[in-house]
């Protein structure tokens, strides 16, 4: 029954111990027979090398379990930033996040970003203070620091018992019960210790008064001195933290196993179901209207695909949540997006790195198929009968980008139809080929992000590639008008060449391009030759006479010329069209031009200091500054030369705090004594 289904997706802060709290809840629920650890590399949701490698997620896992008669579908997400595209895309395919917070480092970054992030969702969330075992607990410290870091407020429903190594159990404030537990992470009852008995009544005081505050009735109830019965105080809990009106608090030890048994009762008896938060927002594909679709058996199947898994064996796995109606084994339903319709053959559940068969699944399910022929992370799968679209968030545009080069010979091909591939599970990657400087480029979050996809590729598809900084896609133009001649003439034996032209060249401005005027009068050249000039100088500016970039803003006046009746050629004319551009590049001062970015930085008030001074020596120019919540946010032009590493460099200003999205503005002049350097390396690397 939807009734008794939960999907909770596991946030946090990268070494919180999201996997860990995972694998203690997979053990207590029976499902695996023997704890892994991160740090061992044998954990049932870090199964991919490159995360046993790095003893941390790069890519967010799923399992399923049984707990009292509910099926709890769990989703450990990625806690480093490289990777929080794939946690924000996941995310979108639960019901209710559990924020894990380090009880000693409490809410860090990411932390912050996942829980920012919930509450665009509407998101239910409850707060697991973990690693109450660690040497220096503190978990009124952490409770606090969650109280200052997060608007909504957090309620504490749990007391540890001890802590650091003396940790072991919790007092549940709403039943007024302690609970111990063994090394084998079975929970005892017991009574309450008595040097914890004056602050565990003060605390339940304040918990039953703001779960009180949260309903009228209950609240006069309590003003009146009612003594109000566990069961109302359980009920009005589930209603504040489905309505956000708190988030709750508990706590304990994942390693250990303590205080996860307590979690998991929390996660039935108090997290929503599917049905629990109403019909899912959506738009008529065909009118663009918003309409809403319930999550109902009966209505018509809807779902949304929030992570794609590709293997160069078993092909592409497209997971996705079902919003509503029932999909059976196998069968057909239309991909919105893409406007196709798609066959599957298995209906399947992910079990960590494993897969099984399904014979059917209905409203609010996890689930996947295989070999979806458009399918990707994002779309709409629905009956074709009854279309619908629903809204998915799109990752933030890439940070960082590196020029891949095959270590092999001919292997450049490959690249492209591999990271494709790779493209297709991670999409907050993007790969292109940049005109220009003749690079593929591949971009993604940051330095670890793209080594991650750079070790995927070795590994799936046996292409080892390096990654190298990109070259900046300069730009060449003039700054005088200028009038020559163009001319060809050869002679040999029969037919010669013979094409001569008189151009004006003139510069424009910035971001106009090039144009081509023909004032050409009496027929000094015939109009069948005059496109040919044109091409000859088009072709010429592709490589300009400074560094070999394109010139860009500049107009050619085509207003003289001679032509031959025997030896002139459309070919004479563009070789002489291309002469005379060269020539006149020469004479109207060629200059390099830079592409310069709209860059928005933002970031906590306390760092601004640091952030403007580096934006000044990267020859960035503040356009303004805004207030953004609790971060400052920096509008400014810098030049992309010296925004190439950013990323890594602004995560180090700001502990990895800061954020920026960048895009192209326009093209400015490079000062004359960079230009030249420019310029020198150019010819040195070319030599």
């Amino acid at each position: 029954m939807i009734a008794q289904l939960r999907n909770v997706v596991l946030v946090a802060h990268g070494g919180a111990g999201k996997t860990s709290l995972a694998e203690a809840v997979l053990l207590q629920a029976g499902v695996i027979k023997r704890r892994g650890h991160v740090e061992d590399g044998n954990t049932v949701m870090d199964f991919e090398p490159e995360e046993i490698k790095r003893q941390s997620s790069i890519s967010t896992g799923l399992h399923q379990y049984v707990w009292n008669k509910h099926v709890s579908n769990i989703i450990d997400t990625p806690g480093d930033q490289n990777f929080f595209a794939d946690t924000k895309s996941c995310m979108q395919g639960a019901d209710s996040a559990v924020v894990v917070l380090d009880v000693v480092d409490g809410v860090k970054v990411q932390t912050e970003q996942a829980w920012n992030f919930a509450e665009d969702l509407k998101m239910p969330c409850v707060i697991f203070i973990n690693k109450l075992d660690r040497e220096r607990a503190d978990f009124f410290r952490a409770f606090k620091d969650a109280s200052k870091c997060f608007e909504t407020k957090p309620i504490a429903l749990q007391l540890p018992i001890g802590s650091e190594e003396s940790f072991k159990g919790v007092v549940d404030l709403i039943g007024n019960t302690a609970y111990i537990y063994n090394a084998e992470g079975e929970r005892k009852e017991t009574d309450i210790p008595a040097d914890m008995k004056e602050s565990v009544e003060k605390e339940r005081e304040t918990l039953v008064e703001n779960i009180a505050e949260t309903d009228d009735e209950l609240l006069e109830r309590y003003l009146e001195g009612e003594s109000i019965p566990e069961e109302d105080i359980r009920a009005a809990l589930r209603k504040g933290t489905l309505s956000r009106s708190f988030v709750p608090v508990l706590c304990g030890s994942a390693i250990n196993s303590i205080g996860v048994d307590l979690l998991m009762n929390f996660i039935n008896e108090t997290l929503p179901s599917p049905i629990d938060l109403g019909p899912w927002k959506a738009v008529d594909p065909d009118s663009g209207e918003e309409i809403e679709r319930a999550v109902d058996p009966d209505a018509p199947f809807s779902a949304l695909v929030f992570k794609t898994v590709t293997d160069p064996y078993s092909g592409r796995l497209s997971i996705f949540k079902i919003v509503s109606g029932n999909l059976g084994g196998d069968g057909n339903f239309y991909n919105v997006n893409k406007g196709s319709k798609e066959r599957f053959s298995q209906l399947l559940i992910v079990v960590g790195k494993e897969q099984k068969v399904t014979s059917e699944a209905g409203p609010g399910a996890i689930v996947a198929v295989a070999k979806l022929k458009d399918t990707t992370t994002g779309d709409t799968l629905c009956s074709e009968e009854s279309k619908i679209k629903f809204n998915y968030i799109e990752p933030l545009p890439p940070l960082i980008s590196f020029a891949i080069q095959p270590k092999s010979t001919g292997d450049e091909d490959k690249i492209f139809a591999s990271l494709s591939k790779i493209l297709e599970e991670d999409i907050a990657l993007k790969l292109t080929r940049n005109a220009e400087t003749k690079e593929i480029l591949l971009s993604g979050m940051g330095q670890v992000h793209i080594a991650a996809a750079a070790e995927k590729l070795k590994r799936k598809f046996n292409v080892e590639v390096n990654l190298n900084q990109p070259k900046v896609p300069y730009k060449e133009t003039i700054k005088k008008k200028v009038r020559v001649q163009g001319k060809h003439k050869k002679q040999t034996g029969g037919h010669g060449q013979y094409g001569v032209c008189w151009i004006q060249l003139e510069p424009l401005p910035r971001g106009k391009g090039f144009e081509f005027v023909d004032a050409i009068v009496g027929g000094a050249i015939p109009k069948t030759y005059i496109p040919a000039v044109e091409k000859g100088i088009i072709e010429a500016s592709q490589k300009g006479i400074l560094a070999g970039f394109p010139c860009i803003d500049f107009r050619v006046i085509l207003d003289d010329g001679s032509f031959h009746a025997v030896d002139s050629s459309e070919m004479a004319f563009k070789i002489a069209g291309s002469l005379a551009y060269r020539k006149a590049a020469e004479e109207a001062q060629s200059v390099l031009l830079e592409p310069i970015m709209d860059v928005t930085i933002t970031a906590p008030d306390e760092f601004m200091g640091d952030i403007m001074g580096d934006l000044n020596s990267r020859r960035g120019r503040v356009l303004g500054m805004d207030s953004k919540d609790k971060n400052q946010v920096i509008r400014a032009n810098v030049p992309m030369a010296e925004f190439l590493t950013y990323a890594p460099d602004l995560n180090s200003m700001t502990g990895g705090r800061g954020m920026f999205t960048m895009e192209l503005s326009r093209y400015d002049e490079v000062p004359a004594q960079i230009a030249q350097k420019v310029i020198e390396e150019i010819k040195k690397d070319k030599n």
